[in-house]
């Protein structure tokens, strides 16, 4: 007799992380491989993630004065040359359009005709186009800062491609600035990286290490890149979110130029900053556990489901109409100054399957409501923060009463349980040999040690599989001598395997 599993993924994290990640998104119905190579298709509840996940940073991003606009998805290949070091960085991951029109050709299939006088890049990223804009825009210090954002899909030619992580084509924002000084600059671009770390900890309830990266992780023709780092439950890494300081490289390159209170003709100071649809990736490997996905109450699209149970007809009319008049009730209470997200299932199938359908679509509380619980006039409730048999009887009144605190306990208590995991998978290393044995170790986390930014170790790095995260900016440890090169006075620099 075949053994029967335990758990609704298989395999567990354990077994297999990487088989157990692809199986949490099929399970919950996240998203599936699309026929083009290397691109994915968002189904509607990983859809709806992204949705909210836009609602909360959109916000965000205009209570620190930015609007949003929409640049051309194609962008002219000599505008990438003007950037060096940009189009470098960028050059192996470009889709390029080089035909405006298809022909039928001489076997009847199709064939590119038309070549184009420029071959048109499809955006890898916006810098070029946007500051091709912005040297229209900007005459004056009058009109800085400039402050824009756009929500997008961007394309980067991935060879190897994982749901979420890494696509060929992904969805994302970009928000682009320019400022009349390098320091209202370099404000900006940790402004909206603490913007980040907000959402990623107050929305996410994932725990983040704020930094900046070093000179071989830094943004192609930037001249600082900050990161917000996650730890996911197989201790690697997951950048998270990047915000850059691009000085004038940029501006000099678009020839984004305004005239100075004094009457001088300077050159602007830019920034841009991005997160993208990675983030239900990292979401999904922060709190998802063997049963599913598990989502934090502010992310979900549906905080709370009710399930109806009934055996017939006179039944089901009566369940409906106290469910309808709980979610109403529901309805009209605000959490985080928005109403309650709330959905009755009534979908014609057994209400054992509903349940477990809403556990591994991670929905955060489950209420299933019969003709005793309308007796009792209570609820039948399980969190999804807990053990799926974990249920209890709650009095509707005080169900409805207490769901804001209820709601407030299972957020924080995602976030406090990540941060525990971070902190128990770190660890302080104070010598080469140590960060080696620690590194070729089974199951090995982030490593916070004394480090110089220099390229001499880096062959160490990718022997370990090995990167460098971040600097962080909160400096505990003040600073100390490299582990690798001996180089005194060096701030600690965060080390992981990462995704």
């Amino acid at each position: 007799m075949a053994k029967q599993a335990k758990t609704a993924i298989s395999p567990t994290r354990a077994e297999d992380y990487p088989e157990w990640y692809q199986q949490v998104i099929r399970a919950a119905d996240l998203a599936e491989v699309s026929p083009v190579r290397g691109c994915m298709v968002i189904k509607p509840w990983g859809y709806a993630i992204w949705e909210r996940m836009q609602s909360v940073l959109d916000e965000m991003f205009k209570a620190t004065g930015h609007q949003n606009a929409y640049f051309p998805l194609f962008i002219p290949k000599s505008f990438l040359e003007k950037e060096a070091e940009h189009v470098e960085g960028f050059a192996k991951e470009c889709a390029v359009v080089t035909h405006h029109r298809l022909e039928e050709g001489p076997d009847g299939g199709l064939v590119p005709a038309g070549p184009l006088e420029e071959p048109l890049i499809v955006r890898p990223t916006s810098e070029t186009i946007i500051g091709a804009m912005f040297a229209k825009w900007v005459n004056s210090y009058r009109d800085l800062p400039l402050l824009i954002n756009q929500w997008a899909n961007v394309v980067r030619w991935e060879l190897r491609t994982r749901l979420f992580l890494r696509t060929a084509e992904f969805l994302w924002q970009e928000g682009h600035t320019a400022h009349a000084t390098a320091q209202d600059a370099i404000d900006h671009t940790q402004r909206m990286l603490e913007v980040y770390a907000t959402f990623a900890e107050g929305s996410m309830a994932m725990p983040v290490v704020m930094g900046e990266k070093t000179a071989g992780e830094r943004f192609p023709g930037a001249v600082s890149t900050y990161s917000i780092e996650a730890m996911m439950q197989d201790g690697k890494a997951l950048q998270a979110g990047t915000s850059h300081f691009l000085g004038q490289n940029f501006a000099r390159a678009q020839e984004i130029r305004y005239q100075s209170q004094e009457g001088q003709l300077e050159y602007a100071w830019t920034t841009s900053w991005g997160v993208s649809t990675r983030l239900i990736g990292a979401l999904i490997m922060t709190h998802s556990d063997d049963d599913g996905l598990v989502l934090p109450p502010a992310l979900a699209p549906q905080q709370i489901v009710l399930v109806p149970i009934y055996r017939d007809e006179e039944q089901r009319a009566e369940v409906i109409a106290y469910c309808n008049h709980l979610r109403n009730e529901l309805r009209d209470v605000r959490w985080r100054d928005e109403r309650l997200r709330v959905h009755i299932d009534d979908r014609d199938m057994r209400g054992g399957d509903k349940v477990w359908d809403h556990i591994k679509k991670g929905v955060p509380i489950r209420l299933e409501i019969g003709p005793r619980d309308i007796a009792n006039d209570s609820v039948f409730m399980g969190r999804r923060d807990r053990a799926p048999k974990e249920k209890q009887g709650v009095a509707r009144a005080d169900f409805v009463a207490g769901i804001e605190a209820l709601l407030d306990e299972i957020q924080a208590g995602l976030l406090q349980r990540a941060l525990a995991f971070r902190e128990a998978n770190t660890v302080t290393l104070d010598s080469k040999e140590e960060f080696v044995a620690y590194f070729k170790g089974d199951s090995p986390g982030f490593a916070w040690c004394y480090a110089a930014d220099d390229p001499s170790y880096e062959e160490l790095l990718k022997d370990l599989k090995v990167t460098a995260r971040n600097i962080p900016l909160d400096h505990n440890g003040g600073t100390g001598t490299c582990i690798f090169t001996g180089t005194p006075d060096v701030k600690r620099t965060i080390f992981a395997k990462a995704y």
